[in-house]
């Protein structure tokens, strides 16, 4: 895979990204979430009330353990379920679609059994791609370079 640009949105310049537990379990565990699509990670940023915009540079690197999802399947839903409930995984990088908060209530409703999968597969459809990269460990970090930040 080539060098390609990844932005993550914030309330503040983070040219040093590390791994933080949040008081939120995510769709892909503990990380520093970026993603591929710069209007989302601005949709990240504007629920702040200043709005940073952190560009860098990826670099895969080949020897880590990356899991991707290039599509909403049973595994992912499973995958980010786990994650959502406090499992652990093994995996530096894992790459996918994002639950947002519409699809999270869906996931939601289903793990509390008030909803079938295959209710929820009807609720999930996205009208929007969504795209997400946690950076799970500090090996993984380390195919991050910071580029530049914007402010709105």
């Amino acid at each position: 895979m080539a060098k390609q640009i990844v932005y993550h949105g914030s309330y503040c310049k983070v040219d040093n990204p590390q791994i933080r537990r949040g008081k939120y379990t995510k769709d892909f565990g503990i990380g520093f979430y970026c993603t591929i699509l710069e209007e989302q990670a601005k949709k990240w940023a504007d629920k702040y009330e200043t709005h940073v915009l952190n560009i860098y540079e990826y670099d895969e690197n080949p020897n880590l353990k990356i899991k991707e999802f290039t599509v909403m399947t049973e595994e992912w839903l499973d995958f980010i379920i786990d994650c959502r409930n406090g499992k652990k995984h093994d995996y530096d990088i894992v790459i996918g679609a994002m639950a947002d908060d519409q699809v999270y209530s869906y996931i939601t409703d289903l793990m509390d059994n008030n909803i079938t999968r295959e209710a929820f597969w009807e609720l999930a459809k996205f009208k929007h791609p969504t795209h997400q990269i946690a950076f799970c460990t500090d090996k993984a970090l380390e195919c991050l370079k910071f580029l530049d930040v914007e402010e709105w």
